[in-house]
């Protein structure tokens, strides 16, 4: 392959991969508006999907947010009916957050699709070339995270 190609076999690459990051970002605009949330509130239910459950400053770690804009997030996503907040069974000063059915089936309807027709379309691919992929989005991943940082500092 000539430098040439490779150069725009390149470009090609990072501007699907900014065409991909924008198309996320209108899924997500619109779920979230779907949802009647924002997208903080989206990604907090992200988070708590994937953990199953979370303590308000875990919530906050992850999401890069104060105390009060946590309290703030939790009491729309609890007028919503998508989480609930209870005492931490092993240290009641503590609350426990948790997605309610509510928001589980609201999560399901709107991702399942995306989920499975994800699936098919990998389905395509051999386990070296599915091997490839993943350890490209995890690079991927691990760049972007390490970029966060250092502009954050």
């Amino acid at each position: 392959m000539s430098s040439d190609n490779r150069e725009n076999l390149q470009r090609e690459l990072a501007a699907e991969i900014r065409a991909l990051q924008t198309a996320v970002d209108s899924f997500d605009y619109a779920a979230a508006e779907r949802l009647g949330v924002n997208r903080t509130d989206l990604h907090c239910l992200d988070v708590l999907m994937q953990r199953e459950s979370a303590a308000p400053s875990e919530l906050g770690a992850a999401l890069n947010l104060t105390t009060g804009s946590v309290t703030a997030l939790l009491d729309r996503l609890d007028r919503l009916g998508y989480i609930t907040r209870s005492p931490d069974p092993a240290d009641r000063r503590r609350s426990v957050v948790r997605p309610t059915d509510k928001a589980v089936k609201a999560a399901e309807e709107i991702f399942g699709p995306l989920a499975q027709d994800g699936f098919r379309q990998v389905a395509r691919y051999s386990l070296d070339e599915l091997a490839l992929l993943l350890d490209f989005f995890r690079t991927s991943r691990e760049l972007q995270e390490r970029h966060t940082e250092r502009i954050r500092r």
